[in-house]
């Protein structure tokens, strides 16, 4: 069951000019600093309570975020919902309904896409947290 939106990312071109922009405006430092090999990025973390808030910089070329930024420059990226069980949505949705496998995302969160072609365009994804 969804329980909420677990993180929000935001694509940007230089995560060491984005964090001070994002500091005042949450009126907050950042939380983590982290670089994800597997989707070739780097990142930067707000923690908003039970939401985060996650800049994203390509540092690869050819990756899903490095094609999103070329294709639709910086901002909104994709939004995560936050379920208990991957599982549990993947047999109540069907297979059919997401793009590309389960893979590891930050603090051993499981992500999986919906595909976008089957949600009116939008990049959205489901997360399960290691503590759910």
């Amino acid at each position: 069951m969804t329980q909420h939106i677990h993180h929000i990312n935001f694509i940007v071109r230089d995560l060491a000019a984005a964090v001070p922009v994002w500091e005042r405006v949450l009126n907050q430092q950042v939380t983590s600093l982290d670089r994800l090999d597997a989707r070739g990025v780097n990142t930067a973390r707000f923690d908003l309570g039970q939401s985060w808030i996650v800049l994203v910089q390509p540092i690869r070329a050819g990756t899903v975020p490095a094609i999103y930024l070329e294709q639709h420059g910086e901002g909104f990226f994709l939004m995560s919902l936050g379920t208990n069980s991957l599982q549990a949505e993947i047999e109540r949705l069907g297979e059919a309904v997401f793009d590309g496998p389960e893979r590891d995302g930050l603090d051993d969160w499981r992500v999986r896409d919906i595909a976008a072609t089957g949600i009116f365009g939008a990049q959205v994804q489901f997360v399960e947290d290691s503590d759910s």
